[in-house]
């Protein structure tokens, strides 16, 4: 059965990235609001998804397997969630360890440039326990400077120290697109475009990006999540059916602190071709 609007959430994270919940927490908040399947999607990482399996199978949820990938098109970082794969497939390994070994060596050089920006020392170690077992990013660094006294909330690490032009806007060389949709589709999942609107592109430019992604054999785009407005979702869905791509939706979810956004919540919008069907076919 193909569950409705509200009842799938297909983009959230725990704290294997940027999340705060352990996967079988999460879950068990997932089953509490009501959604009925799911995918774990976090960053550059599959390291939880075997724990959230096995929470899903106990509540009774749908779980589909997901990612969101940190790639590069023409310069520009953008994010791709891969939904519906084979996780043991064999190109996953040496891939998640790329990206491990890329997250930590730009760690390094955000370290680096806030201590030469009179950051205490402790700011790498300190960032790396706020990060645990998963993926070390700003986020991270941004919770280390709340600690360290450098600042009092998490938007004012990224105003003065980790957002873009700051001393912590440190690049790396991310994995193409093509590269990330190849990953994802030769492990026989869909590739669809993270948050559209949150790249701080023209229509113009995104409707290249989708001509780009779809080319590489990607699958659609996001529609509902949080912060898209009425007229950028009016936008986006009319790309989608131009394309004739498939539609995603999710609550990005990341922690029960942040108030703009909780499981199962995004804008309602009406589509044809919507992933879930797929999923659950």
């Amino acid at each position: 059965m193909i569950p409705a609007i509200g009842e799938f959430d297909l983009h959230m994270h725990s704290h294997f990235s940027d999340g705060t919940l352990a996967p079988s927490d999460l879950v068990q908040r997932v089953a509490k609001a009501g959604v009925k399947v799911m995918a774990l999607t976090d960053h550059d990482t599959i390291a939880g998804l075997s724990e959230a399996r096995a929470e899903a199978d106990r509540q009774g949820i749908a779980l589909v397997s997901g990612v969101e990938l940190t790639c590069d098109w023409n310069g520009r970082m953008i994010h791709l969630v891969g939904l519906g794969f084979d996780e043991n497939h064999p190109a996953f390994p040496a891939y998640m360890q790329h990206l491990i070994d890329l997250r930590y060596k730009r760690a390094e050089k955000i370290a680096e440039r806030l201590e030469k920006k009179g950051v205490a020392k402790e700011i790498l170690e300190t960032a790396k326990r706020f990060a645990g077992e998963g993926q070390i990013g700003r986020p991270h660094f941004a919770q280390a400077l709340i600690e360290l006294g450098k600042v009092t909330s998490m938007q004012e690490a990224f105003d003065n120290y980790l957002g873009q032009g700051c001393p912590g806007d440190v690049k790396a060389e991310w994995p193409t697109l093509e590269q990330g949709v190849q990953l994802i589709k030769a492990a026989g999942g869909m590739a669809i475009l993270a948050h559209p609107t949150k790249y701080n592109m023209t229509f113009t430019k995104l409707r290249e990006l989708m001509s780009d992604l779809l080319d590489a054999g990607g699958d659609g785009l996001e529609v509902a999540y949080p912060g898209v407005t009425p007229g950028h979702q009016h936008e986006l869905l009319k790309l989608a059916t131009r394309s004739e791509c498939w539609v995603s939706a999710g609550s990005d979810f990341h922690s029960p602190d942040q108030r703009w956004t909780s499981l199962g919540r995004y804008p309602l919008f009406d589509a044809e071709r919507v992933v879930v069907e797929r999923l659950c076919a």
